[in-house]
């Protein structure tokens, strides 16, 4: 679940997506390699407050059931528009300037990653930790390895080829990295279902 949810989340269209590519583009791959970087600084305390307010729910299956309900449809939703995507429009007015500063900034101020964690990353946290603690870490690891190291991958590749960005490849990842977001949906709203005992 972490490598399909990171990877679909790095090459998801999106706001830091796009500045990866514009520094890539308009300055270097080293600028676009930091901007990559940036959830591994904005997102920790974004995990920290989703895990410590669902810790204090963790009792409550209704809650973890509705929550799974949300993360389902937030994942759905993820998924629909990989299977619509078309092709990735690039801004050219970012600035070339603090690229990391402004990857850190993008991400903070984008509802992105506050939605994933508080609706589908802290429940699928507290689930694994039932199971073990090395589970958990797996999770966290998978997801933020292939989070960031797709966008680096891409980085690395507009830098080498820009029409990449524009081909059919990157469509049909999408699409196909959209579908199985939303075959992942379903797996979400069994879980809730079966939280909430409807199944």
């Amino acid at each position: 679940m972490g490598l399909v949810l990171g990877l679909s989340a790095g090459l998801a269209p999106g706001p830091l997506l796009t500045l990866v590519v514009s520094e890539t583009l308009r300055c270097n791959v080293g600028a676009g390699i930091r901007v990559a970087l940036a959830p591994l600084i904005s997102d920790l305390p974004i995990i920290f407050v989703s895990v410590g307010i669902l810790s204090t729910m963790s009792d409550f299956k209704a809650v973890l059931g509705g929550i799974s309900l949300v993360g389902g449809g937030v994942v759905f939703r993820m998924g629909f528009k990989g299977l619509m995507t078309r092709a990735l429009v690039i801004d050219p007015e970012v600035s070339t300037k603090n690229a990391l500063v402004k990857g850190v900034l993008v991400n903070v101020l984008s509802p992105h990653p506050y939605l994933f964690w508080i609706s589908v990353g802290a429940p699928v946290f507290h689930r694994a930790m039932a199971v073990h603690m090395a589970a958990a870490a797996a999770f966290v690891a998978s997801f933020y390895l292939l989070l960031v190291g797709s966008k680096v991958g891409l980085a690395l590749v507009v830098g080498r080829s820009r029409a990449v960005i524009k081909g059919r490849a990157y469509v049909y990842t999408m699409r196909g990295l959209g579908l199985a977001l939303c075959i992942l949906a379903l797996v979400l709203v069994k879980d809730g279902l079966t939280l909430l005992g409807i199944l």
